[in-house]
């Protein structure tokens, strides 16, 4: 099982989250490409972290809006999006080759993320991104996504995503943050729906039904309260279950 986070979102003198102290828990790092945060110094210096620990790294794409933290959907011309997605995907790329490494998979963030479950003309447009910069680099989706579906279309390799720390609705996708039941806070619950989700295979509802979920990745939010000890959990908790922690995309895997 891979377990990521979201790092590098902070920009210019605000800072959000610990990326060194989840650097030495996670083993996948969604790197904000300055899209919607982050910034060239916080890339450059997340990426050569993550080089130091061994640590995957995928450009986590979104839209153009700093403001909104890339968590307001933005109505774009397909060809505009791909171009926009491939921008953000080389500036990652250049840091992670400067460190030693490379980015080894692409998953979209917040709104765009959202859009693409269901949105097959942005969803395309990602997978198209991605297939033109590098055709082996996987794609981190929501399971039954259109996303997940145009990237394998293109010939990529899809990878399923679960959330630990986010609600779901009864069709398995995520509740809205601007919605009750979006967000789940308590430590106890993250690890124990996380459990469920990568040992049973199965996600509870927001509605109380119990959704079939099969993952290859697990997601814990670096901009949570209290992050770093939830990762630190959910790391030891999946590791007693017997589940071995690795990158589901590994550099040497991807690239020499």
């Amino acid at each position: 099982m891979d377990l990521n986070s979201d790092l590098g979102e902070g920009f210019g003198r605000w800072t959000l989250g610990d990326d060194d102290a989840l650097l030495a828990i996670v083993t996948s790092a969604n790197v904000a490409c300055g899209f919607h945060a982050g910034d060239p110094t916080t890339m450059r210096r997340v990426c050569a972290g993550a080089a130091a620990q061994g640590v995957a790294v995928g450009a986590q794409v979104g839209y153009r809006d700093l403001a909104g933290f890339g968590r307001r959907r933005i109505d774009y011309d397909p060809a505009e999006l791909t171009d926009d997605v491939l921008y953000q995907l080389a500036a990652l790329d250049g840091f992670c080759r400067v460190a030693g490494t490379r980015v080894t998979y692409v998953k979209p963030h917040g709104a765009l993320y959202n859009t693409a479950v269901r949105d097959e003309a942005q969803a395309a447009a990602v997978a198209r991104a991605v297939a033109e910069y590098d055709p082996t680099l996987p794609v981190l989706g929501l399971p039954g996504s259109a996303l997940l579906r145009c990237a394998g279309e293109v010939g990529l390799r899809t990878v399923a995503e679960g959330f630990a720390d986010r609600g779901y609705a009864p069709d398995g996708t995520l509740v809205s943050r601007r919605e009750p039941g979006a967000l789940v806070t308590d430590p106890d619950e993250v690890v124990a729906r996380a459990l469920r989700m990568a040992v049973g295979g199965e996600v509870v509802a927001v509605n109380g039904a119990s959704l079939p979920i099969a993952i290859d990745s697990l997601c814990v939010h670096g901009d949570t309260p209290g992050a770093v000890a939830l990762a630190s959990r959910l790391r030891t908790a999946l590791t007693e279950a017997g589940l071995a922690l690795a990158p589901f995309a590994p550099g040497d895997l991807i690239r020499p």
